[in-house]
């Protein structure tokens, strides 16, 4: 059983007696709490445990089938679905990805189950939680409350992850078990996440002791983003309002963007002011003892470090795309972003060195360049660290991955095989500070507050204004803030420039530059594809894309994304066929798929 560390730990004894989970035919079949007695685990201390249990799996890591395409990044469904990013490494190494790449997938492609499962066991020991909490006679009315609070907001982000994957699910609350299997995928799950938000924020308290549970806050920002969604603006837009002007860390400190941008992305500045709901990670913890096990680092992007050099010791997954790099050309003149022409040539890094204009700064905070810092790794070579250039660009990832002044301090050396240097204790982060105040800026366009809209997207584009928070050569790399130093002979690693706003002159002008901010401030965590889809671009933005890519990534030569079929991947083909007693459908595939 995977444990989440928070700053007071649960007993190890108890630890040993949370459910283990027992493999069946569907998730949606399996028998709460395998095979341990839940008489053993009826009073607080059990009931906490096993509450921890259901926090475990928030990183994506920790059940049965579980691999690098559950990660709590989402860097498969959000990025390579997208236009973010490459599969990486070569094209036969986990190979399946790659229908997502083109989005030739099936609903027998092999990598749908394993976020499915993920997302349901999570669901289940949310459940599994309140089953046992009913049987208890200990535990005072008010921490019951907080408990359950706490379980329905996890219950609400599983599904939520699967209803923005799968589409059509069905939500396992606890009413469904192998006593009640009349259910079915024909009814929009939205409202029930909704009601279990709702139940969480009205009963959540705004700080804990411990760092790693969800407070008021968190759930606030939750239900905003199943608003956003829904398109539910008015809405979403009260909550992001409160959040921006009352919203606190579990920790008591108030929400703000950090005033360095790669704070956000470093282990040793995680649970920060930035931080609203984020995968907790641990190293150096017993997890991670036996090649295989269930380690408490960042397991779910160890795939996605440099081919050779630098950190991990493989394996050259998640390469950031050209088009990404490209978006951060901006303007000569103003250091706005280039919001139509951003891929024309020249390209930025293209080998040929042909392109010499200015960039956003936060490129060199996103991603790994030929001849750039990677912080204290020395000049990123270039190819010399991407497995193979022609699918895979030119790119490295950079967010997910630590300094050299942090190794083994911040990575895991218990573990067999590569393991060691790939896991890595640093959180990842599902909803920050600068996602709410871009979320409140969409909801400002869609209200017609253009000023509104316009000093949210300056907000975030005045943090990375100030020249001492940029790339520099020649400079020593402060692990501990994230910072290069920009004295004694430093030299800026490239033409940076960074313009603020001053005028969003309409509402498509405006819808445009709040989209293209949340793509430069956001670029590689996971989100770029879930926010084409809910804008109702994807398919101009991706098919143009493909049409461009065509030409130079043989990967991309059959790729096309099909309306009203590929916002959502198929649901895995052993669901569908999991019928009732009676023969009938249970699960019906997502349209397009059959």
């Amino acid at each position: 059983m995977k444990k989440i560390k928070f700053k007071v730990l649960i007993p190890v004894s108890l630890l040993a007696l949370i459910t283990a989970y027992a493999c069946s035919k569907s998730y949606l079949d399996k028998t709460p709490l395998g095979t341990v007695n839940p008489t053993i685990l009826a009073d607080e201390k059990g009931v906490q445990a096993l509450l921890i249990g259901a926090y475990s799996l928030v990183d994506g890591a920790g059940a049965s089938g579980d691999d690098q395409t559950s990660a709590a990044s989402n860097w498969v469904y959000g990025g390579v679905a997208g236009d973010d990013a490459y599969k990486g490494s070569d094209p036969t190494d986990f190979s399946v990805i790659a229908a997502l790449e083109d989005w030739s997938v099936t609903p027998t492609s092999g990598l749908l189950g394993a976020k499915w499962k993920m997302c349901y066991a999570g669901a289940q020991r949310c459940n599994d939680v309140l089953a046992v909490m009913a049987t208890a006679s200990n535990i005072s009315t008010e921490t019951q409350a907080t408990i359950t609070a706490q379980v329905r907001f996890l219950r609400a982000f599983y599904h939520f992850e699967l209803r923005r994957i799968y589409g059509n699910v069905v939500y396992a609350d606890e009413t469904v078990k192998q006593t009640n299997l009349d259910f079915n995928n024909s009814t929009d799950i939205y409202p029930k996440i909704e009601a279990d938000l709702q139940y969480a924020i009205d009963n959540l308290p705004e700080t804990w002791p411990e760092v790693g549970r969800v407070n008021v806050w968190a759930a606030k920002a939750m239900l905003a983003k199943v608003y956003m969604f829904e398109k539910k603006y008015p809405e979403a837009y009260t909550l992001l309002k409160d959040i921006i002007q009352n919203g606190v860390t579990t920790g008591g400190e108030k929400y703000a963007l950090l005033p360095h941008f790669f704070s956000n992305f470093n282990p040793a500045q995680k649970n920060s002011a930035e931080s609203v709901f984020a995968a907790q990670t641990s190293v150096k913890d017993g997890s991670s003892t036996n090649w295989g096990g269930d380690p408490n680092g960042n397991y779910g992007d160890m795939l996605n470090f440099p081919y050779t050099g630098g950190p991990g010791a493989c394996c050259g997954f998640y390469n950031p795309s050209q088009d990404l790099g490209n978006a951060f050309k901006v303007d000569e003149t103003t250091g706005l972003p280039l919001l139509d022409n951003w891929f024309d040539k020249p390209w930025v890094s293209d080998p040929s060195g042909t392109y010499t204009g200015s960039l956003d700064p936060r490129i060199d905070w996103t991603m790994g360049r030929a001849g750039i810092p990677y912080l204290d790794w020395g000049i990123h070579p270039g190819d010399t660290w991407i497995r193979n250039p022609i699918n895979d660009g030119h790119f490295s990832p950079l967010k997910n991955v630590y300094a050299a002044s942090q190794k083994d301090s911040y990575t895991d050396v218990g573990s067999a095989y590569w393991g060691p240097t790939e896991l890595v204790a640093n959180n990842v982060n599902i909803i920050r500070f600068a996602d709410v105040i871009l979320w409140a800026a969409e909801c400002a366009v869609e209200a017609n507050e253009l000023p509104a809209a316009m000093g949210y997207v300056n907000q975030i584009r005045q943090r990375v204004s100030d020249p001492a928070t940029w790339v520099y050569k020649n400079s020593s790399y402060n692990a501990d803030a994230a910072i290069y130093s920009s004295t004694g002979g430093a030299v800026l690693a490239d033409k940076y420039k960074i313009g603020l706003y001053t005028s969003f002159p309409d509402q498509a002008y405006a819808r445009k530059a709040v989209q293209f901010e949340r793509r430069l401030e956001l670029a590689m965590e996971g989100m770029r594809f879930f926010d084409l889809v809910r804008w109702g671009t994807a398919e101009t933005v991706l098919n143009a894309y493909y049409a461009r890519e065509k030409a130079i990534r043989p990967l991309k030569v059959n790729a096309h994304w099909t309306p009203n079929k590929n916002e959502y991947v198929p649901i895995p083909q052993s669901e569908v066929d999991n019928l009732n007693s009676d023969g009938t459908v249970r699960i019906k595939q997502n349209p397009g798929y059959n």
